[in-house]
């Protein structure tokens, strides 16, 4: 496959590099940036290209600017009469279908899109940890997506592009809110007299510990803590000294854990008793 790349940020790179390793053909990239090329360069040694010269010498042609960009990079493709009829046009986004790049009625390129479930932290990090990442494919072309992610180590899973923003919503929670709920965390331990920069170094061995339990037995197995356990005074002593702004995102994940709750109890064979789960929902707002 000869490819071309829109954008020299972290997962253009990775992927450029990844694929070439797989032994695709990286004709070259294309970007505003003279620092990001400069980067892209120190890792795939490829000329900048116009994209006069790139988009007609490549099969796929890779998107990976920031979201708001995508589908103006698609229009200036069909201003400047660069769309080769069959090329396949992919983009990275996690909250966009891979119809946005489908500008105009009847363009006749193929549409594709592969988001990575991973947050990248430098070009680096990226192709240290793309072999085993989960990739969302979504497009006319899911077999060649899947094949692309297979090519760089990655896991493939298709999904709709009507639910695509739902699919996302799920990725935010995963991994941005974990960082809100760290942050929410280091907060009550500051209040409790724990200075911050004590406070998060001492809580993430805890969260790894989750998280070990997770990729171990799964949900909803992997929830503790007093909810799981049906302790409704230790929830309601959280509640008595609670700051009023955290209040309600507690009350909201208590019912979210109740609910896990209940489900770990009948894969048990067990349930809450009436007392327990009334008093649960009471104080919770369930």
């Amino acid at each position: 496959m000869k490819f071309g790349v829109i954008g020299a940020g972290i997962v253009g790179t990775a992927l450029a590099v990844q694929l070439t390793k797989a032994g695709h053909q990286c004709v070259g990239v294309h970007t505003r940036s003279r620092l990001s090329y400069e980067r892209f360069r120190g890792f795939i040694n490829k000329d900048h290209l116009q994209l006069e010269e790139l988009v007609p010498a490549v099969d796929c042609l890779f998107v990976t600017t920031q979201d708001g960009i995508i589908p103006l990079i698609a229009e200036k493709l069909v201003a400047k009469n660069l769309v080769v009829p069959g090329q396949v046009w992919i983009h990275c986004s996690g909250s966009l279908p891979s119809e946005i790049l489908r500008v105009q009625k009847d363009l006749p390129v193929r549409c594709l899109s592969l988001h990575p479930l991973q947050a990248f932290a430098s070009v680096e990090n990226a192709l240290m940890i793309l072999s085993g990442t989960h990739f969302g494919v979504e497009g006319e072309e899911e077999e060649l997506g899947a094949d692309i992610v297979k090519d760089l180590g990655g896991i493939p899973h298709k999904i709709l592009a009507s639910e695509k923003t739902l699919y996302h919503a799920g990725a935010v929670v995963a991994s941005n809110y974990l960082a809100v709920l760290a942050s929410m965390a280091v907060d009550l331990f500051a209040e409790a007299g724990i200075p911050r920069s004590e406070a998060l170094v001492s809580l993430l061995p805890l969260m790894q510990g989750t998280l070990s339990n997770l990729e171990r037995v799964g949900l909803p197995q992997a929830l503790t803590g007093p909810i799981a356990r049906g302790d409704a005074q230790v929830v309601k002593g959280h509640l008595d000294q609670l700051p009023p702004r955290l209040t309600e995102i507690y009350k909201g994940l208590g019912l979210k854990a109740l609910e896990l709750g209940e489900s770990k109890r009948s894969i048990q064979g067990l349930s809450y008793s009436i007392e327990e789960l009334d008093m649960l929902r009471s104080l919770l707002g369930g």
